[in-house]
């Protein structure tokens, strides 16, 4: 072995940073998706990961994935179990230029093990509003030794019976994403479907959050990939660019697509799109030039966006579009590489179809995405079926909605007047409002309370509202937010292409405290507004005594 190269060792350290921020990228991804009251929980779920899997990948995970081969391909032997007398880390004879290994052993398992983390957690998307958190955790740990260890070892490992067949995987297609995505399907034959699905949709609520956690996956995904060939340079230069690529062109196909169907070409389309491309390119993106890594990620936003179907084809509930995104790009990558596999750019890759190799290397790919389907889901099953028989996987249905206080006390936001109110003793920044004027209505005068239901838009001064009553002569003004059933239900449409059928319409509610001479006035304003006198009420009141 040569001596570690700082260059080398430092480029592959931060990598392995930029993969482990992913990973509260991704639970803001996702978090940012789901119900209000199940924020918390999707947050938990996706960073439990860094905790539980970096564990047992110091403990057993690593040994198997990159120990000695234990004679079969299929996985390692227990010699490094604890990291105990560490060895030099097996040379992934698919990813190392030259086969020269440049950096300390320890950064090679760091650098795994933010791989480790980070794919059970791809499942929780798909899983939303169903997860118990207890089961979630046991799942997480069982599944990381014995189903994600061993496919590593498969594919990354030089003794790995796919890695000697043949089969390539830059840095995840298979192994992450095709893995995780087999995952999916055998998880959500165990914890079933949300109540009412697929009626009854489910808004996001926060889609800037998305969006950030959108940009940080992107950001990640430079270390995710750039850093696989264990060494900086210019191959590393290759995977980076190739990765930016393929997220560009797939957003903007997404975005074309989304125009074409649905009428409107969305921010969540748009992320959706990257990130569909970018788990698309992952598994070819050391192996092909910058020209197939445009054309990868057009076709990863043209069928990651038709393959949104799919879950209906499937009856399978899977919230947030995992199989679409990334079960289906990590193995359409998989293929596609052998079509654009390109030895000019990698030595150790192979050429595709496309570039005279024939389709030696698209065979070889196939059975590496049956191989890896097949053994994720099957034993994933097995795991999930455990655990929901042993201390359950699913929650309650009652609590699907409410997770964040079902498992944690605790809500995400706390938006509400109430709870927006001052604290004892916190410091006063401005000063205090005057007194008020003495009220234009005398105590014990009788008065009247004219109510409304206002469209949200014709009020949305809230100013010019006021100050058109205050002229009318009301004493007061009340709004408060309100929502009217309607005979017609009002079409909302929701990211991705999805809809759902509102019978209740926002309005706003409007209370004035008016004198008895000025309620014709009020309510000549009110109408001004839109308000509709059958939806108008007015009542006597009395002013009480101060």
């Amino acid at each position: 072995m040569s001596a570690p190269n700082a260059g080398d060792t430092a480029w592959v350290l931060v990598c392995a940073g930029l993969v482990l921020f992913m990973t509260p990228g991704l639970a803001a991804f996702y978090g940012g998706m789901v119900r209000t009251r199940n924020v918390l929980a999707m947050l938990q779920q996706n960073m439990i990961a860094l905790g539980v899997v970096s564990l047992t990948w110091v403990l057993v995970g690593y040994t198997i994935a990159f120990g000695d081969d234990a004679g079969s391909g299929l996985f390692g032997n227990l010699e490094l179990f604890g990291l105990a007398d560490l060895k030099v880390p097996p040379a992934p004879n698919l990813h190392v230029v030259d086969g020269r290994i440049t950096i300390p052993t320890l950064a090679f398992v760091l650098f795994q093990m933010m791989f480790a983390v980070i794919t059970p957690a791809l499942v929780t998307g798909a899983t939303a509003g169903r997860l118990r958190f207890g089961g979630w955790v046991l799942f997480l740990a069982v599944w990381s030794v014995v189903v994600y260890a061993p496919i590593a070892h498969w594919l990354w490992h030089p003794g790995g019976w796919l890695a000697k067949f043949g089969t390539q995987d830059w840095a995840g297609g298979l192994v992450v994403h095709a893995s995780a995505g087999a995952a999916v399907l055998a998880v959500l034959l165990v914890v079933g479907r949300r109540r009412d699905w697929p009626h009854t949709a489910a808004p996001p609520n926060s889609i800037p959050l998305t969006i950030v956690g959108a940009g940080i996956l992107w950001f990640g995904w430079f270390g995710f990939n750039g850093g696989d060939g264990l060494q900086a340079n210019g191959l590393a230069a290759q995977a980076v660019l190739n990765t930016h690529l393929a997220a560009a062109a797939a957003m903007l196909v997404w975005l074309a697509l989304e125009r074409v169907t649905d009428g409107h070409s969305t921010v969540v389309g748009a992320v959706s799109g990257a990130v569909a491309g970018l788990a698309t390119v992952t598994p070819t993106a050391g192996y092909v030039n910058a020209a197939s890594a445009v054309a990868i990620g057009a076709l990863a936003g043209l069928v990651c966006h038709f393959a949104l179907k799919l879950k209906y084809l499937l009856r399978l509930d899977d919230a947030l579009d995992v199989l679409a995104v990334h079960f289906v790009g990590g193995m359409l990558g998989t293929l596609l590489l052998g079509l654009f596999g390109n030895r000019g750019v990698n030595p150790l890759g192979a050429d595709g179809l496309f570039l005279g190799g024939g389709g030696g290397l698209l065979w070889r790919q196939l059975v590496g995405v049956v191989s890896v389907v097949a053994f994720s889901f099957v034993l994933t099953w097995l795991i999930a079926a455990g655990v929901q028989a042993l201390i359950g996987l699913r929650v309650p249905p009652a609590d699907q909605e409410r997770l964040d206080q079902a498992q944690q006390g605790a809500d995400a936001y706390h938006l509400g007047g109430v709870t927006s109110l001052t604290a004892p003793g916190a410091p006063r920044r401005r000063a205090a409002a005057a007194p008020a004027g003495e009220p234009a209505v005398p105590p014990g005068q009788r008065v009247r309370v004219v109510t409304a239901l206002l469209e949200p838009d014709p009020a949305a001064n809230s100013a010019d509202l006021r100050d058109a009553l205050l002229r009318a002569g009301a004493i007061s003004v009340i709004v408060s937010d309100a929502a009217v059933a309607t005979t017609t239900p009002q079409a909302s449409l929701l990211p991705r292409g999805y809809w759902q059928d509102q019978p209740l319409a926002a309005r706003l509610r409007v209370t004035v405290l008016v004198g008895a001479d000025g309620v014709a006035a009020v309510l000549d304003e009110l109408d001004r507004m839109g308000a509709r006198r059958s939806d108008t009420f007015v009542q006597e009141a009395e002013r009480v005594q101060s």
